[in-house]
């Protein structure tokens, strides 16, 4: 499955985005999706998990109660809204799934990911 993510920009702090993850190429309602992000200069963490069915769905501590990850399998989509954004969530996000041996298994772990979209900038000003 190939993926594509999208919807970053420029926001001022307490602001809100809605990033979407388009997939194509594989059936991608027995996928489960991750997103990700990097920093400048920092490692890509994890940020969200879903499970392919839309259930289990998970977030990082730090945007616990902001950050809420979906899927619409019907649109071969998943999306994570992003409300309360901060300067520290400055990073390019990714969406990201498994390989097909654990496709519909969610993780916070990179190594569980097998196919990474292009990633998309979101900018919080201060």
């Amino acid at each position: 499955v190939q993926l594509q993510a999208s919807g970053g920009g420029l926001v001022q702090a307490g602001g809100s985005l809605r990033l979407s993850c388009a997939a194509s190429g594989g059936p991608f309602s027995s996928y489960a999706i991750g997103w990700f992000r990097q920093g400048l200069g920092k490692e890509r963490e994890f940020v969200a998990a879903i499970k392919y069915n839309g259930a289990s769905p998970r977030v990082v501590d730090s945007v616990k109660g902001r950050f809420a990850i979906s899927r619409d399998n019907a649109k071969n989509a998943a999306y994570l809204q992003m409300n309360n954004l901060k300067p520290e969530d400055t990073a390019v996000y990714f969406c990201a799934a498994p390989g097909s041996r654990k496709r519909g298994a969610s993780s916070c772990f990179q190594a569980h990911f097998a196919s990474w979209g292009q990633g998309t900038l979101v900018t919080v000003s201060s």
